[in-house]
């Protein structure tokens, strides 16, 4: 049977010519201008949106400059990213496909999946809660779910219309999101003196064991595993010329240049929630808030008890102190806000679990086939506790999936910086040795944030048995990330370039053996 139509590359945009490199062409950065919006779709969703007004919230803008440093590393790795995809014409997985053995491949597999459901469960939680603020809760939580299903299969077939409208829908959905967080940073007003120093300066003063957790959460939802592997495909639906040197080099020129300005618009974004919930909440407790929503007629005044605790938010309950404080205009418009994050980076979320199943399986389903297998999954949990339990315990479950994601991470990390550092691939094009020291120290950096980040959630349980099984976890979990490691000190490349030969250590034989 004939293979389904890929997902993305139906069509492919042509680059117009430029004899002149020397100069910046803005007809050839507007023909690469898509992929790197349409990648930092994932640094505004509601994953990182809960994050930014909890760092607000607990921090002030103290954070900002960890925000900031994320972001920028970020920048590079989607560099890394973008350079694979131009280069050698395939994207991550593929390339992933052709150089692992089988189980270690399947395994990697599982985790990036992992780091799919885990995103797309937040998505679907963030859009419940908008539809239900935007409602007045008429629309209950398990509604909202339900609805979210029902519109990104509509949504998904946009792209029957052509790349560029599907871009262009990405970049409407991206300005809705400016302009909404827009008008919540205006009406507060916050202090540009401290904005500025937060983003700059990089120290925390007065931090603890609250302010630390919270900058190490920041880390987690801002790199996101499954984008690497998405931005690797999306570069593919330009026309490049890969036999082509200077026009390879010339694609990597203009998609960094793209990529920058999607990353400085999201980061923008990202610092507008951050900066509202710091001049508007930072220090208040639940009674003072208690008090200004009862005034107001909120009736949402319950979600915050009567006591000088400090004041603990969430996507729903930003909105509803948003509402109580600047008027009801706050609340409604943070809501439309939440919910073009929520759809927007739903959407690119099921592109990137149809590239990494196509790469790493060599398995092509339909979109509609993709897409219910994945909804189904990441949907059941949480049409179970959006049924059975309150608004609460949906946005708790954020908790659990940032842990998640951020696990996931080396699994992205160490094949991005592997295959990129390999001559034999990448040719002239591969990385140098700055890159290569500094893509190092950031893996071992996001280890260590990993391992802080379960401890730390794992010992708020007060399990006994949830303590063994998540050091036999850890263990298998480390195990595999030295396996990656290891596998990129050994890689060599035969003529055709799909063998891996060299030798592994005693740790690894048996894995090597399948």
């Amino acid at each position: 049977p004939a293979p389904a139509p890929a997902t993305y590359f139906q069509q492919r945009v042509p680059v117009p010519e430029d004899r002149n490199t020397n100069r910046i062409s803005l007809r050839r950065l507007w023909a690469f201008t898509g992929p790197g919006f349409l990648m930092s779709i994932a640094y505004l969703d509601p994953g990182n949106i809960e994050s930014d007004l909890q760092s607000g919230a607990k921090a002030g803008f103290k954070l900002l400059w960890v925000l900031l440093g994320a972001t920028a590393i970020g920048l590079l790795l989607q560099r890394l990213a973008a350079r694979l995809g131009v280069v050698t014409g395939m994207h991550l997985a593929e390339v992933c496909h052709r150089h692992y053995r089988t189980v270690p491949r399947i395994l990697l597999w599982l985790m990036v999946e992992l780091a799919i459901i885990g995103s797309d469960m937040q998505e679907v939680i963030g859009c419940a809660i908008a539809f239900n603020l935007l409602s007045s809760g008429r629309i209950p939580l398990w509604g909202g779910v339900l609805i979210t299903i029902m519109d990104t299969f509509v949504f998904l077939f946009l792209d029957k219309y052509g790349l560029r409208k599907l871009e262009a829908f990405f970049g409407l959905l991206i300005t809705l999101m400016a302009v909404t967080f827009g008008y919540e940073y205006v009406t507060v007003g916050p202090d540009q003196g401290q904005l500025l120093k937060g983003m700059f300066v990089p120290y925390c003063e007065g931090c603890g064991p609250v302010q630390l957790t919270q900058a190490v959460g920041i880390v987690g939802a801002v790199i996101m595993p499954h984008n690497i592997y998405l931005h690797s495909a999306l570069v593919k639906s330009r026309e490049v010329d890969r036999s082509n040197r200077k026009e390879v080099k010339e694609a990597n020129k203009y998609f960094f240049i793209e990529s920058s300005m999607a990353l400085f618009v999201s980061f923008l974004i990202n610092v507008f929630v951050v900066a509202v919930f710091a001049e508007g909440f930072y220090g208040r407790t639940n009674q003072e808030v208690f008090h200004v929503c009862n005034q107001t007629g909120s009736p949402h005044s319950h979600l915050f008890p009567l006591n000088n605790h400090t004041l603990e938010v969430d996507i729903y309950k930003g909105g509803v102190v948003l509402g109580c404080f600047f008027g009801p205009a706050a609340l409604y418009i943070w809501a439309v806000g939440i919910l073009a994050a929520g759809q927007s980076s739903t959407m690119t979320g099921t592109y990137s679990g149809q590239f990494v199943m196509e790469g790493f399986l060599n398995l092509r389903w339909s979109r509609f086939a993709r897409v219910l297998l994945t909804r189904s999954i990441a949907v059941t949990p949480t049409l179970l506790v959006a049924v059975f339990q309150d608004v609460h315990s949906l946005t708790g479950m954020n908790d659990f999936l940032n842990v998640l994601q951020s696990m996931q991470l080396p699994f992205a990390l160490l094949p991005i910086l592997t295959f990129t550092s390999l001559p034999a691939l990448m040719s002239e094009f591969a990385n140098g040795l700055v890159f290569k020291v500094g893509g190092g120290v950031v893996v071992l950096i996001v280890c260590a944030i990993n391992m802080y980040f379960v401890v730390v959630y794992v010992t708020e349980l007060h399990s006994v048995w949830i303590y063994v099984t998540a050091a036999i976890l850890s263990v298998a979990y480390l195990t595999f990330v030295g396996y990656l490691v290891e596998t990129g000190h050994c890689f060599s490349f035969s003529q055709n370039g799909s063998r891996i030969v060299g030798n592994f250590s005693l740790v690894f034989h048996t894995l090597k053996r399948f």
